[in-house]
């Protein structure tokens, strides 16, 4: 029998918001030690060699073993045949499943892999019909990490084919509630030249201006040394009353970058002068930003020496600590 471990990857479940954790009495998590995870569940395709040639090209194992007239499929894929894929497997227990809404309920609402182990009984060749059970083999204590503070669930699953031992599949992973993020460092300065330097002076002065031809007297932003429309390089500005509607908007999950606090929504604001700005939207969760929600313009300072301009949701209820543009 051979035996082979690795780390596993990971992948975050839905952001967990600030709301409490409970601790669960351990004992009530110890319970679900022993209980199935998944009864009678069963691979979704026999071991083929599409799928062991799609694996090696991937990996980039060019072990003979895994190709010719009699081949193997590498070991490694043993969790790979038991996979359900996005449609998943109707096979998981209600055990499992109550054991992660208890989770849940307690406020450990993300997920990450942190492990697995296997142990292999025999080869698996093409045309093997993959069939497993799995069990919840242990739930520990509370314990605390830099991701956050959780309980580490280690599931084992018994692997056959064709009814005969093929090996063993532990996965382990941390069921968390996530530690508070700090962003650190300061926002990225904005590049200021001679076209747009009596913007950032303007925001400075809490006040948005919009670039305005004098040749034709159309409205422009981002500012522009010359006018789109007629060509015209002659200019003055007028000042926007801060009041908008989100035309488009996106939210920032990844990258991380250092000054940010992802999730969080960077909107296309419409102004109520017809042009667009890019901001991010405030004053209501991200998740809750809808295209053509009523926003109104406001200043805040991001460090010491950068002031930008927001865009919060007018239907929130929430006051500004900082200023908003003058109308």
């Amino acid at each position: 029998m051979s035996r082979a471990a690795g780390g596993g990857g990971s992948g975050s479940g839905p952001e967990d918001r600030a709301g409490a954790v409970r601790d669960i009495p351990y004992a009530e998590l110890k319970a679900f030690e022993g209980l199935s995870a998944a009864e009678a569940g069963r691979g979704k395709d026999p071991v083929n060699e599409p799928m062991i040639r799609h694996w090696c090209e991937a990996m980039g194992d060019t072990n003979p073993a895994y190709a010719g007239a009699d081949p193997i499929a590498p070991p490694t894929m043993l969790q790979a045949w038991t996979m359900g894929g996005l449609s998943g497997h109707e096979g998981r227990s209600e055990a499992y499943d109550a054991l992660f809404a208890l989770l849940d309920g307690a406020g450990y609402t993300a997920v990450v892999a942190t492990d697995c182990e296997q142990e292999y009984a025999r080869a698996l060749r093409p045309g093997d019909g993959i069939t497993f059970d799995a069990v919840i083999e242990s739930v520990s204590e509370r314990k605390t990490t830099k991701l956050g503070t959780g309980h580490f669930i280690t599931t084992r699953m018994d692997v056959r084919a064709d009814g005969e031992p093929a090996g063993t599949h532990r996965f382990r992973i941390l069921k968390y509630a996530p530690a508070p993020r700090k962003p650190q460092g300061k926002r990225p300065r904005p590049v200021i030249n001679r076209d747009n330097a009596g913007f950032w002076e303007g925001v400075a002065a809490h006040r948005l201006l919009i670039q305005r031809c004098v040749g034709c007297g159309e409205l422009r932003f981002p500012w522009l040394p010359g006018c789109n429309a007629c060509g015209s390089p002659e200019w003055d500005t007028v000042e926007a009353s801060g009041e908008g509607t989100v035309y488009s908007y996106v939210v920032m999950h990844h990258p991380p970058f250092p000054a940010f606090d992802p999730p969080y929504a960077v909107g296309l604001v419409e102004l109520a002068e017809g042009v667009r700005i890019v901001s991010n939207v405030i004053g209501v969760p991200y998740d809750e930003v809808r295209i053509g929600m009523p926003v109104r313009l406001v200043f805040r300072s991001m460090d010491e020496e950068l002031e930008l301009p927001l865009f919060r949701a007018l239907d929130d209820g929430a006051g500004e600590s900082t200023r908003g543009a003058r109308a």
